[in-house]
């Protein structure tokens, strides 16, 4: 079965990719650029101008999309603010418009395919606008006062001239507002019980808006002042005292109403978005089941990484004390500077490792270009494990670092551990992945979804298991730590936003069940929910891969399709929904108003 697309077109555009040599071992592995010598660089014209003939009719569409929408964000910059919520929401609905409008069944499959990410993205879109309006609903009782901060920047967005003397006076009557609430939510008044009876979700929310109301305000301070003399000598003590008294709203509202004393370290609270909001995301990633699914299918996946974890405890001599194994493991921790060393050389040895049998193709100037950088102590508090791409950035102690820091970072950042994670991050993962769709179908990056991006890198640790790549039981350990952290990911990011668990449960979670160290515990699920993270990107590690899995049992173990044109068919397509991906491979007729129904993990129990 051959894709209604080029698949040999990586083969053409880098026609002298050789063979890593197999007898390559990660103590004495070369550089995969140098040890295959330097190819000619340059790719065959022919084989590109193929690939362009194959190319949606509706990638200038999606460009367009993605440049008016980001120039939207940049003209209309103004955060919660319902001019600009009402300014996108004529914009989607004008492209949904336009999308009805189009003669679907006259496009090809990959327009085809665009239409339907467009029209989904879309769709996504307009909902996103709706919780976006019930945050602000939320939050007002707290700051009644933001629409008049946000009309004065609205105001200079649409270029219209200042009244210095009137700008003054608005300053000065929004810092007794501010002021007056400041003293409400200190007092102990009945008047303030209502305040006092916010959320602290909504509460730290309502926080971290009125950095974003301080910024907005200075924003538009900044335009004028120092070039308006006239408006500086009104509004300048006037915007002085306003902008304090923001700063001490803020203050008071994170000590009274959240409990973050001066100086200490934001808790994990997190913005959980609902069983309508998880909903509304797996519609939009094309996941036809419900988060109580989801979290049954992680529960058995959790449950084959507990039994392989257990075998590979009885291996080591521990019996079924597993945490002693793992202990064990996490004890080979290499001295600091010896870490990028241990990296190089486990990225070497897993790209030998798939080359062997031409599993993928890997351009050569994607084995050349990856660099190694060592990641801050400050970027550790939330990323306590590596970070990949181009660059592999790499968590491991600084000598600033407290000593138990230290120690914690070490051990969840050993040679046995790193088995899953450089391989993750480089080749054939995330660089890898960048690098290819950076060349290939590049205009999807407006449909790009953390299950393609994060669920391919955690296919391949699934299939560089099945293939033998851990070594031993102490590799194994390693390997399934990560697994297992994934299906813990599904598991406790979907019931937080459910809200069956909490933050320090997630923690709690973490450290019993998979065997983190604390530190690096509360990092993760920091990063889960404080972070820019999407609600479904930690489920997303784990299902992607699933779903990756289950298209290559459907296409390459039936025979339909070889395991490097799978591959590299992937590659090329662009980031897009799992399901859409199928669509594509499958070469499978459309309808325009295509739903999600992929059952890839069959129906749990």
């Amino acid at each position: 079965m051959r894709p209604p697309f080029v698949l040999a077109v990586l083969a053409a555009v880098f026609p002298t990719l050789a063979i890593a040599q197999s007898s390559r071992s990660a103590q004495s592995a070369p550089s995969p650029v140098l040890a295959r010598g330097w190819e000619k660089p340059v790719p065959e014209l022919s084989a590109l101008v193929a690939f362009d003939r194959g190319r949606s009719e509706l990638e200038s569409a999606v460009r367009r999309f993605q440049e008016d929408r980001a120039a939207l964000h940049r003209r209309y910059d103004v955060e919660y603010s319902p001019v600009v919520r009402d300014r996108l929401k004529r914009f989607y609905l004008g492209w949904q418009q336009a999308l009805e409008a189009a003669d679907f069944a006259s496009l090809s499959l990959e327009a085809q395919i665009d239409h339907i990410l467009l029209r989904h993205q879309v769709e996504f879109e307009l909902a996103l606008l709706q919780e976006r309006e019930r945050h602000e609903r939320e939050m007002y009782i707290l700051l009644p006062f933001a629409s008049r901060i946000q009309q004065l920047q609205l105001a200079r967005r649409e270029r219209r001239d200042v009244d210095p003397r009137a700008a003054a006076q608005e300053l000065a009557d929004l810092a007794k507002v501010v002021d007056s609430l400041t003293h409400l939510v200190e007092g102990s008044a009945d008047s303030a019980r209502e305040l006092r009876a916010v959320s602290k979700v909504v509460a730290y929310r309502s926080a971290e808006h009125l950095a974003t109301l301080r910024n907005t305000l200075n924003s538009w301070y900044g335009f004028y002042a120092g070039y308006d003399p006239l408006f500086t000598w009104w509004t300048e003590k006037p915007h002085a005292a306003l902008d304090s008294a923001l700063q001490r709203y803020r203050e008071i509202i994170r000590r009274e109403l959240v409990g973050i004393r001066p100086g200490e370290i934001d808790p994990i609270i997190g913005d959980p978005i609902g069983a309508e909001g998880l909903e509304a995301h797996l519609k939009h990633e094309m996941i036809p089941y419900t988060a109580e699914e989801l979290i049954a299918i992680a529960e058995k996946e959790f449950e084959w990484c507990e039994a392989e974890l257990l075998r590979a405890s009885n291996e080591m001599g521990f019996g079924d004390d597993w945490k002693a194994a793992q202990e064990a493991v996490k004890r080979t921790a290499v001295p600091p500077g010896q870490k990028p060393g241990v990296v190089r050389d486990i990225a070497y040895e897993s790209e030998a490792f798939i080359q062997r049998d031409s599993s993928i193709t890997v351009p050569p100037l994607a084995s050349e270009i990856w660099r190694i950088e060592m990641m801050s102590p400050e970027r550790q508090l939330v990323n306590p494990f590596f970070l990949g791409g181009e660059v592999i950035r790499v968590s491991y102690p600084t000598d600033d670092m407290e000593h138990e820091d230290k120690l914690m970072s070490m051990r969840g950042n050993n040679p046995h551990f790193n088995r899953a994670t450089v391989h993750h991050e480089l080749i054939p993962g995330h660089h890898l992945q960048g690098f290819m769709r950076q060349r290939f179908n590049e205009h999807r990056d407006v449909f790009s979804t953390p299950f393609w991006v994060e669920g391919w890198s955690l296919y391949w640790e699934m299939v560089l298991w099945d293939k033998g790549f851990p070594r031993g039981p102490e590799d194994r350990i390693g390997m399934l730590f990560w697994r297992m952290h994934r299906a813990a990911r599904i598991i406790f990011s979907l019931r937080f936003h459910l809200g069956t668990m909490t933050p320090e449960e997630a923690v709690d979670f973490l450290v019993e069940r998979v065997g983190h160290e604390r530190a690096n515990a509360e990092a993760e699920v920091r990063r889960s929910f404080i972070g820019s993270y999407s609600p479904l990107y930690q489920a997303a590690y784990m299902l992607g891969g699933m779903q990756l899995r289950a298209l290559r049992a459907e296409l390459v173990d039936s025979g339909r399709m070889s395991e490097r044109d799978f591959h590299d068919a992937i590659m090329q397509g662009g980031s897009m929904p799992i399901e859409m991906v199928r669509a594509r491979l499958l070469g499978q007729p459309l309808p325009e108003d295509y739903t999600t129904s992929w059952r890839f993990a069959g129906d749990p129990l």
